[in-house]
């Protein structure tokens, strides 16, 4: 079955306003630039994304969010986002801050089709205990908070349950992959997006290199193309712009 889309705008114009989108990559590291810009350039709104960030302010995700587009984000680091550190304050985005490896993990199990598990992170925090702020109000106060999680003994030991997460779409970014959807993630842009694209129902992979079925070494193919339904040829432009947070040279 060929999956390809011809163009990025193609393959997000059925992403709605209200949509749930898992997005891969850490930082600027592996993030899917070009359909996150078509997906600005679609025009969805209020959108719920559950990343590990929220990208910087000029790229990636900080575009839908200095646009207002995100109503509310599932994620592990504000980062370097100043503008998404002020909308959290000021009450305009939701914010559930989960720990790095919970949210891997709930990704996972929501491709796995689990539904929940217990893991130790977070045991005799707030994280468990509930009460921290989701949404403020703008005047600063807390207009959502976190709820209770359950605990449960196994061992002796304290295990918090997590929810797995599943969402409508997901948008991810490959070093190769062919027509079938079978990808190969690139080093550390490996961080993310194999689980995002698990958690989608439908998962919108970006290609730096498109190669016909058969080409790819099935041993190297780390997520298989029953994860994916659409994917999108870069051009070698594309390909090459990716952003650096913070560049650093030696003295």
């Amino acid at each position: 079955m060929d999956k390809t889309s011809p163009t990025a705008a193609g393959a997000v114009a059925d992403i709605e306003d209200g949509a749930s989108l898992a997005v891969g990559g850490f930082g600027l590291c592996g993030i899917p630039s070009t359909l996150i810009s078509a997906l600005y350039q679609q025009g969805a709104g209020s959108l719920r994304v559950v990343s590990n960030n929220c990208d910087t302010d000029e790229h990636g995700l900080g575009v839908l969010l200095g646009a207002g587009r995100i109503a509310r984000v599932t994620g592990s680091y504000v980062g370097e986002n100043k503008e998404f550190a002020r909308q959290y304050l000021s009450g305009e985005v939701e914010v559930e801050l989960v720990p790095q490896g919970t949210l891997a993990e709930r990704l996972r199990a929501g491709g796995c089709g689990i539904p929940a598990f217990y893991t130790p992170a977070g045991v005799g925090t707030a994280l468990a205990d509930g009460g921290i702020p989701w949404r403020h109000h703008t005047d600063g106060g807390v207009a959502v908070a976190s709820p209770t999680k359950e605990i449960r003994t196994f061992h002796g030991r304290g295990y918090v349950l997590e929810e797995a997460i599943t969402c409508d779409f997901a948008l991810v970014r490959a070093a190769r992959g062919d027509r079938h959807g079978n990808l190969v993630f690139d080093k550390s842009a490996r961080n993310f997006n194999p689980l995002a694209a698990m958690a989608g129902r439908v998962t919108i992979a970006e290609v730096e290199e498109l190669v016909e079925p058969g080409v790819l070494n099935p041993d190297e193919i780390h997520l298989p193309g029953v994860f994916v339904q659409r994917v999108v040829a870069l051009t070698a432009q594309q390909a090459a712009d990716k952003r650096v947070e913070k560049r650093t040279v030696a003295p």
